[in-house]
């Protein structure tokens, strides 16, 4: 397993052009709600939903990739459970629009999306997901060490 400096360093490399810096700060926080609310509204067992609100697709999504970020860095991993806990509780309460929160989340993803391409054509850089899957869970990780270094916290 690549060491989370490499893998933020490759992912870092098809993110250079400040255009494309400034999108992905605006766009993968709501892609990472999107595909939240997305798994959201997958059904869970009928016995589950009687006593949980908070125990879904959503959340064990959520989980599991603490854990590959826990294998990384634990302390980019406290960060990503902090965001992640935020992140759910929006989708919470996204799921008191008048419509459906699949509709929200789809509409959110696709613009969101649209973004990350744009900035990815001002760059003239294909997104490394394209490279390797795992750079879907890189990229937050990618914001949240970039952040980190700001403030001087080490991971």
């Amino acid at each position: 397993m690549r060491s989370v400096n490499d893998l933020l360093s490759e992912y870092g490399a098809s993110h250079q052009d400040p255009t494309n810096k400034r999108l992905h700060w605006i766009c993968v926080p709501p892609i990472v709600l999107a595909v939240l609310g997305l798994l959201w509204c997958v059904p869970v067992p009928a016995s589950v939903a009687t006593w949980s609100h908070w125990l879904n697709w959503a959340s064990l999504g959520a989980a599991a990739a603490i854990v590959y970020y826990l294998l990384l860095s634990p302390a980019l991993a406290a960060g990503a459970l902090i965001g992640f806990v935020a992140l759910l509780a929006v989708t919470r309460g996204l799921t008191h629009l008048p419509w459906p929160l699949w509709l929200t989340s789809l509409v959110i993803f696709v613009i969101a999306w649209v973004g990350q391409f744009i900035g990815h054509a001002v760059e003239g850089k294909r997104p490394s997901f394209f490279k390797d899957l795992q750079f879907l869970l890189v990229g937050p990780l990618w914001l949240e060490a970039a952040l980190y270094r700001r403030f001087n916290v080490r991971y």
